[in-house]
């Protein structure tokens, strides 16, 4: 599986009673493929894992896997705080299709390096699917080390890391560690160019949901090594990403999406709905790359 490029971190859309709504979630994955993504991650953070019931989950992982039916690779979000747990949660979706399971470091409970190192080998040995580590530690509160990932890159089930640390020794330093068999993903869209651009294999990326083909663009011209385009369009997508940092993800992009007519603007509980004095700001971005799309 060749894990590479513009890779979207789907929002879960909720209609205007907070249930799923498929029929926006198959327009976003639709816009998706159309716009050049080449991977698609259900049910992490930005798909507001948290807030899944279990059978929403199976629903959105089933009904994506059909309707995608092979034409790019379909990751699910399984990492929890417990090994055991995120043991089985891999081995289910397994179940229902996934092609790999992007599995975040352990939250709140803050294990060791070593506790870390199990814990993934413990997934990958028993999950009978590929493994991308996700590192995060401004939400999870624990760092997984270069040095650990390094150990862990061995395991031929586990064929990359989500790194949204943004940080140029951080990369640099997992950059020594890629081989055609594990590959580095930036998490971080707006140190994305600057990481495509060292060597990167892809992205992972949240502002993509907006602007899959624009998105596409960039990341072709970085890994490509035109640097002056990279850079021309990262100046462009720069105001969206810092818009999409202004509350917790995805409360603005659950806003922006909403102007397109994907879903509500609003989040579950306890993220509420964009603030008022941000709106105007993020419509204005949407409604100028709608502009450009057009």
């Amino acid at each position: 599986m060749n894990l590479s490029g513009s890779i979207c971190a789907l929002a879960t859309p909720f209609d205007a009673d907070g249930k799923l709504d498929l029929d926006a979630f198959t327009q976003l994955i639709e816009r998706q493929i159309a716009g050049g993504t080449q991977a698609v991650v259900i049910a992490g953070s930005t798909g507001e894992a948290h807030a899944l019931a279990t059978e929403e989950l199976d629903t959105l992982v089933v009904h994506g896997v059909r309707q995608i039916d092979g034409r790019i690779p379909v990751l699910v979000g399984t990492g929890g705080a417990n090994t055991a747990k995120t043991l089985a949660a891999t081995q289910h979706v397994r179940q229902l299709g996934a092609d790999a399971a992007l599995v975040v470091t352990p939250y709140y409970v803050r294990p060791t390096q070593d506790g870390l190192l199990r814990h993934f080998r413990e997934v990958a040995d028993g999950a009978g699917l590929p493994i991308v580590l996700y590192n995060v530690p401004s939400r999870t509160g624990c760092d997984l080390l270069p040095e650990t990932v390094a150990r862990l890159a061995a395991h031929p089930r586990i064929v990359a890391i989500k790194e949204a640390v943004a940080d140029t020794r951080r990369i640099d330093d997992l950059l020594a560690l890629r081989t055609d068999a594990f590959r580095i993903l930036s998490g971080d869209d707006g140190s994305a160019m600057r990481s495509l651009l060292a060597g990167a294999d892809g992205v992972i990326s949240v502002a993509n949901n907006l602007a899959p083909a624009l998105f596409r663009t960039l990341c072709d011209a970085a890994r490509a090594g035109r640097r002056d385009e990279a850079a021309a369009l990262d100046d462009r997508l720069q105001p969206l990403f810092d818009a999409l940092g202004l509350e917790s993800n995805p409360i603005p992009l659950k806003w922006g999406l909403s102007l397109q007519g994907l879903g509500s603007a609003r989040p579950r509980l306890p993220l509420t709905e964009l603030s008022l004095p941000h709106r105007e700001r993020l419509r204005d971005l949407v409604l100028n790359l709608q502009d450009a799309a057009a």
